[in-house]
């Protein structure tokens, strides 16, 4: 039986590290990194401030060669809208070779709120 998105998202979400939005908050006041993989308007209407912005599209053939991502060791936050993206990039960055990333829960709609 195929996967849906939901699915994908779930599976995501047991084996990569999620935060809240107080920690996401207190962990980006510490220095770690905000990336934001919203679509390019998304971003442009509202985005968490002095966050870097890789559209999930694009996140694997661009991140590796940013200059905020070569320390594959450094802290990442990662959101989008509601969660599920950023469950996904999580994975994703995971694969290569990122080792201490996490999503936040709730996404940007939540941060706002």
């Amino acid at each position: 039986m195929a996967l849906t998105a939901v699915d994908l998202v779930q599976e995501a979400k047991k084996t990569i590290k999620e935060v809240n939005i107080d920690q996401a908050n207190t962990m980006i006041a510490d220095g770690s990194t905000a990336l934001d993989i919203r679509e390019p308007a998304e971003y442009e209407a509202g985005n968490i401030p002095n966050s870097i912005h890789i559209p999930r599209g694009v996140l694997e053939f661009q991140i590796t060669d940013h200059p905020s991502f070569q320390d594959r060791d450094a802290s990442i936050v990662i959101y989008c809208r509601s969660g599920g993206r950023s469950a996904l990039a999580a994975k994703s960055l995971e694969k290569l070779g990122y080792t201490n990333t996490c999503s936040m829960a709730g996404g940007y709609t939540s941060w706002a709120e």
